[in-house]
């Protein structure tokens, strides 16, 4: 028989469990099925591999040679599978990106394909930030176009590389027709009788919004979480008043304005797989996330109202 990669998930199993009885369990075996195993795997090895008491099993000195050798084995394995997989989804030129709602991935999209970075230029788009980086982990995207609020961490920060894009102010948008449209800041506690409008997400920012409200000294009457469209129409019809980037594009009906103070930062974030296929593209891509940013500045700024100065 020859020694499979099976047969070292088995050693380690029972060497995990510390008993046959527990790792039959854990395998989905019944113990005189591994107690089998086991033998045929020692005669394959040419020795015992575990001494067996009351107290369960201990690994003999064969046994701990085969168990560092299957710690390093069994890893390498599975990351090659796992970069396998990858490779296997990336497909053909091209580059696939993923994000959540907001300007700046369109923005992004417009200028690789005006640059040619690769064809055809593919996004995915969802409101859970993790989903987006399960993506790029998985080998399902290339980049991941994310925000987080303030300091936080993106997810799965021990598996991509992540940099950041820009940071922005939070700003409050109200209807043209609201008594502190005409202003130029507001302060958080001003809105405190109003309901407010975001659209959902898995990160963190409703705690950092509820913990600001807090320290201006009041509790949100109410949040509608929804999609872009619906918070805008809330905002327009006076329903809420809503919190957006300071990227967000001119609109009809509402008026976009920072907060005084800064209470909410939020942070673009550009993140991919070290070793991705399109891992050497990262310096271009962030180039173009961070001049799509700057567009996207630029636009909302031209059209801002004339009473609008910003920070």
């Amino acid at each position: 028989m020859d020694l499979e990669l099976r047969h070292l998930k088995t050693i380690r199993a029972i060497a995990d469990a510390g008993s046959l009885t527990r790792a039959a369990t854990a395998l989905g075996l019944a113990q005189p099925a591994l107690s089998a195993q086991l033998k045929r795997i020692e005669r394959t090895l040419g020795g015992t591999l575990f001494e067996r008491g009351r107290d369960g099993v201990r690994a003999t000195a064969l046994g701990d040679l085969v168990l560092d050798r299957a710690r390093v084995v069994l890893p390498a394995v599975c990351e090659l599978q796992e970069e396998a997989v990858r490779f296997a989804r990336e497909g053909a030129a091209g580059l696939r990106l993923g994000g959540t709602h907001g300007p700046l991935l369109g923005g992004l999209v417009d200028r690789l394909a005006r640059a040619g970075e690769g064809a055809p230029v593919t996004t995915y788009t969802s409101w859970s930030e993790r989903e987006i980086a399960g993506g790029v982990v998985a080998g399902r995207l290339d980049f991941a176009l994310v925000g987080v609020c303030g300091e936080s961490s993106p997810p799965e920060a021990g598996r991509l590389a992540w940099t950041e894009v820009a940071r922005d102010p939070v700003y409050v948008m109200l209807a043209a027709g609201h008594p502190l449209a005409p202003r130029t800041e507001i302060e958080l506690a001003e809105l405190a009788a109003e309901s407010w409008t975001d659209v959902p997400g898995d990160g963190c920012f409703g705690d950092c919004f509820a913990a600001a409200c807090v320290r201006a000294g009041f509790t949100p009457t109410g949040v509608y979480e929804t999609d872009t469209a619906s918070c805008v129409h809330l905002v327009q019809v006076g329903r809420a008043v809503g919190l957006c980037r300071a990227t967000f594009p001119a609109t009809p009906g509402l008026v976009t304005r920072p907060l005084a103070g800064t209470p909410l930062i939020w942070r673009h974030l550009l993140g991919w797989h070290p070793e991705g296929r399109a891992a050497n593209r990262a310096p271009a891509v962030l180039a173009h996330a961070r001049a799509a940013h700057t567009d996207a500045l630029a636009r909302s700024a031209a059209h801002a109202p004339v009473t609008f100065t910003g920070p």
